[in-house]
């Protein structure tokens, strides 16, 4: 069995990585519209991002997954 099949493709990867690559391909205005949380929508920051996404689960597995589905994007 090939292990690198089921690497998780998060490992290794920090929520500020993730967020700083969203950011970039998205931009803060359209990543408010995709996920619709307010640290995205009003005044929007870096710090205040990952402040909240570091202590609300079902936000940081909205940008997880929306991380996930960039990567699949950009290897095919």
């Amino acid at each position: 069995m090939d292990d690198k099949r089921f690497k998780d493709p998060l490992e290794g990867i920090t929520l500020e990585m993730i967020t700083k690559k969203l950011i970039k391909h998205y931009s803060w205005s359209e990543l408010g519209k995709i996920i619709e949380i307010r640290c995205f929508n009003h005044d929007p920051s870096l710090s205040s991002s990952l402040k909240f996404l570091r202590k609300t689960p079902w936000a940081r597995t909205k940008v997880e997954n929306l991380y996930l589905k960039l990567l699949k994007k950009t290897q095919n």
